[in-house]
């Protein structure tokens, strides 16, 4: 019988300290605080209890949600995280880092959907959180090879510097917690044949077409150098006029920006684009110049292509440009358009070698590809990245 009571006397309590180990924050009160500008946080009723309202105002970069929270042992047992969130009529996407072992040059970053008003759980996988900045600690969050989730000492809620829009944005979160199982479905969405089959028969047959070319500022039209021609503009042109194929072009693209830093604006772009027949990925620049490597940036690459995939479940076909070089410093980059090359051969994506094509055109002028600062693209250089796209997809010389 005491053996009896002692067992009613000590489940309950066993129960409770389960639930209390997964929890990271019931916002009964909230451990986030807001920011001292451009934020607020207002206490409301929530999915359970009470929840944070938090209003980021127009131009929030920068502008974070601090927490005490820190990572455990238990975080290591875990698949990664869940919470509850809903907007307030505006849809848009919110923002989420975490920082690993104090050191503020491994951050991992997270976006996700902001829709309707009702309560939507989002979960997280450690390894949906993606690598912001290179370097040999950036390694994928929780994984056998990986960094331990038990090291994370920060997270925050908010938007880095590169967004790129920072528009007013106001949604309430709730029961932020640990999932010991997070189920991902096993899909391959890797192609068995040409990896750009599927775009090249709807272009050949006339079909619309929608393109998604995510980049830096050799794609971003904003940027000074692109604004009197752009080679996304001129690939629609060239497949508008050879094979009256209507192309949509979505253009993502930010300059000053790096490859995984875009992979994390991905929910951006898909919200409106779910399925785009193509996706088109260029940089490689600005991941040089921030200590970005060719083996690192190899598995940058496959990292890109099996997400873009993912996200659009299979039905976008994935085009890799290799890292582009520039008059000022010419074969530089090289190793990051090797680690392209082997990147697309290893998920069967396609290829536009860019780097091989402004080889042979450069000639003996290699600054009349690009513009004064010898790193951007003139309208010669826009033309060829255009052409070796265009052959990429359809075979070079093919009409």
């Amino acid at each position: 019988m005491r053996i009896f009571r002692y067992l009613l006397a000590i489940v309950p309590m066993t129960i409770a300290n389960a639930a209390d180990e997964l929890s990271l924050d019931h916002f009964d009160p909230p451990r986030f605080q807001a920011p001292k500008a451009k934020g607020t946080m207002t206490i409301v009723p929530g999915k359970v209890g009470n929840a944070a309202r938090l209003q980021f105002d127009h131009g929030n970069q920068n502008v974070f949600f601090p927490s005490n929270i820190r990572g455990t042992p238990a975080w290591d047992r875990a698949d990664g995280f869940s919470f509850w969130v809903k907007g307030d009529a505006k849809d848009g996407v919110g923002g989420l880092q975490m920082i690993f072992d104090d050191d503020y040059a491994v951050r991992y970053d997270f976006a996700f959907p902001v829709k309707g008003t009702e309560w939507t759980k989002v979960e997280v996988a450690w390894s949906d959180m993606i690598p912001v900045l290179p370097g040999p600690r950036a390694k994928p969050l929780g994984t056998p090879d990986g960094n331990p989730p038990s090291k994370i000492t920060a997270v925050w809620i908010g938007k880095w510097w590169y967004w790129g829009d920072y528009p007013a944005l106001s949604f309430t979160i709730d029961e932020l917690q640990l999932e010991p199982t997070i189920t991902r479905a096993n899909n391959d969405f890797t192609p068995k044949g040409n990896p750009l089959e599927r775009v090249a028969a709807k272009i050949r047959a006339g079909k619309p077409i929608t393109i998604v070319t995510m980049g830096d500022s050799l794609t971003d039209k904003r940027h000074w150098a692109n604004r009197p021609t752009c080679w996304v503009d001129l690939l629609k042109a060239n497949l508008d006029a050879r094979f009256k194929s209507e192309v949509t072009i979505v253009n993502p693209a930010i300059g000053g920006t790096q490859l995984r830093q875009n992979v994390v604006l991905i929910p951006k772009w898909l919200e409106t684009t779910p399925s785009p027949d193509l996706v088109t990925i260029f940089f490689g620049g600005n991941d040089y110049d921030s200590g970005m490597r060719g083996p690192e940036f190899e598995r940058a690459c496959i990292d890109a292509i099996d997400r873009v995939r993912r996200a659009t479940k299979g039905k976008a076909d994935i085009l890799l440009l290799t890292t582009n070089p520039t008059a000022a410093a010419w074969g530089r980059t090289d190793q990051l358009s090797d680690a392209c090359r082997r990147a697309a051969k290893a998920r069967n994506a396609g290829l536009a070698d860019t780097r091989a094509a402004f080889e042979t055109a450069s000639g003996n002028d290699r600054n009349a590809l690009f513009v004064d600062d010898r790193v951007h693209l003139s309208k010669r250089g826009h033309e060829v990245v255009a052409e070796t796209i265009e052959g990429a997809i359809l075979g070079p010389g093919k009409k």
